[in-house]
C-alpha cells in the first residue's frame, strides 16, 4: 500500500468577537479572529496538510484571499473540496494530527465535539483524528494572548 504525509500550520490574530471556529466547531472565546474566511486554524491547517500530501500547493491556491467568494466563508466548504480532491485522487485518510497553539481558549473542553465534526467531515472514524493542545509559555505571540495557531500532520493511503 501506498502512503504519503503532508504537514499543514496556520496562524490567526485575535480581533473582535465573542467565539472562534476550531475545526468546524464554535468555541466561545474573549475574542474572535482576523480572518478572510471564518479562520477555523485547525481546518486551514488540515486542508494544508492534505493537499501537501496530494502535492496539490496550499488552501490558498484553492480559496485565494482575494476571491471575495470566501469572505467569511465557513473553513468546512475548504475541508469539504480538499476532502473531494483526495477521494478523486485514490486516497483516504489514514489519520490527522492536530495541534493547536494557544493560551486559550482551553481546548479540552471541546475536544471529543472537534474530533467528531472532522471525522464528518472527512467521512472517517473518530478514532483516526487526534486533537491536542499546547501552550507556548507566554512566549512569542501566542503566549502574549495576541493570536492562535494549529499545526496538522497527515497520513494518506492509496485506496489502489
Amino acid at each position: 500500500m501506498a502512503i504519503r504525509i503532508g504537514h499543514g500550520i496556520d496562524v490567526h490574530a485575535f480581533g473582535e468577537g465573542d467565539a472562534i471556529a476550531l475545526g468546524g466547531v464554535r468555541v466561545p472565546h474573549s475574542h474572535g479572529v482576523v480572518a478572510h474566511s471564518d479562520g477555523d486554524v485547525i481546518i486551514h491547517a488540515l486542508c494544508d496538510a492534505l493537499l501537501g500530501a496530494l502535492a496539490l500547493g496550499d488552501i490558498g491556491q484553492h480559496f485565494p484571499p482575494s476571491d471575495a467568494r470566501w469572505k467569511g466563508a465557513d473553513s468546512r466548504v475548504f475541508l469539504r473540496h480538499v476532502t473531494a480532491l483526495l477521494q478523486q485522487a485514490g486516497w483516504r485518510l489514514g489519520n490527522a494530527d492536530i495541534t493547536v497553539l494557544a493560551e486559550a481558549p482551553r481546548i479540552g473542553p471541546h475536544r471529543e465535539s472537534i474530533r467528531r465534526a472532522l471525522a464528518d467531515e472527512l467521512g472517517c472514524d473518530i478514532g483516526q483524528i487526534s486533537v491536542k493542545a499546547t501552550t507556548t509559555e507566554r512566549l512569542g505571540f501566542t503566549g502574549r494572548a495576541e493570536g492562535i495557531a494549529a499545526e496538522a500532520v497527515v497520513l494518506i493511503e492509496s485506496i489502489a
